[in-house]
C-alpha cells in the first residue's frame, strides 16, 4: 500500500529534492504540497485530502512555522507529523514532541532512512534520529542540569550580544530575574561568564 505524503517547507528546491526521493523508493507518493504550516493546514482542511503523514520542516521563513503547524494538526486529530530538518538542538528537539510530532528526523539522512520513518511516522511509531535520541537521553539522565525554556530563551539573546537591559525588555522582566537566570546558567553548562555559556550551548547543540 502506498503511504500518501504532504511535504511542507518552505524552499521549492527542497521539496522538489525530497519529493524525488521519496518518490524514488516506489511506496511512497506526494498527494501535495505547502511552502508553510497554514498552506498545510490549507491541504489538511479538504475533504477527501488522503494524507497519511505531514512530513515537517520547523522554519518556514515569515510563514507559520512547524511547530504551531504540528500543535494544531494534532489537536484537529490530523494524520501524524514527521518533522524533517536540519535543526537538532535540544530546545528544538523537545518543543517538536511536546508539540505532538510523531518523529524527528534530520535532512541529512540517508533516502532509505527518511522513507522508513514516513512509513514508520504514517503507522503512529515513534522515529527518532540517532542525535535527537542522544539529546533525550541526556535530558532523562540529567534533569538537573536541563535548560528551562527561559533560560534558553535568555541564552539565545546572549548569542546575538544583548544586554542584560535588553534581554529583560525583550522578555518582560526585570534585570534582577535576568541575572538570577545566569546564574543558573553558568550552573548548568559549568562556566563563569556570558561568552562561555554561548559557546558551551553551542557545542551542546542546545542553541
Amino acid at each position: 500500500m502506498t503511504t500518501q505524503v504532504l511535504l511542507v517547507d518552505d524552499h521549492p528546491v527542497v521539496r522538489a529534492g525530497l519529493r524525488a526521493v521519496l518518490e524514488s523508493l516506489g511506496d511512497i507518493t506526494v498527494c501535495a504540497e505547502a511552502q508553510d504550516g497554514l498552506g498545510a493546514l490549507d491541504v489538511l482542511a479538504r475533504p477527501g485530502h488522503g494524507v497519511d503523514v505531514v512530513v515537517m520542516d520547523l522554519q518556514m521563513g515569515q510563514g507559520m512555522g512547524g511547530l504551531e503547524a504540528t500543535r494544531r494538526i494534532v489537536a484537529a486529530g490530523g494524520p501524524p507529523v514527521l518533522i524533517l530538518t536540519t535543526y537538532d538542538t535540544q530546545a528544538d528537539v523537545v518543543a517538536a514532541l511536546e508539540a505532538g510530532a510523531t518523529g524527528y528526523l534530520l535532512k541529512d539522512a540517508q533516502p532509505a532512512t527518511i522513507g522508513q520513518a514516513v512509513h514508520d511516522a504514517a503507522a503512529g511509531r515513534p522515529v527518532l534520529s540517532p542525535s535527537v535520541t542522544a539529546h533525550l537521553v541526556s535530558r532523562v539522565r540529567a534533569p538537573g542540569t536541563t535548560l528551562s525554556p527561559r533560560e534558553i530563551d535568555i541564552l539565545r539573546g546572549l548569542a546575538t550580544g544583548a544586554s542584560n537591559r535588553a534581554l529583560a525588555k525583550s522578555l518582560f522582566i526585570s534585570e534582577a530575574t535576568v541575572k538570577t537566570h545566569l546564574v543558573h546558567i553558568y550552573d548548568k553548562l559549568g562556566v563563569d561568564n556570558r561568552t562561555a555559556a554561548v559557546s558551551r550551548a553551542r557545542e551542546e547543540h542546545v542553541i
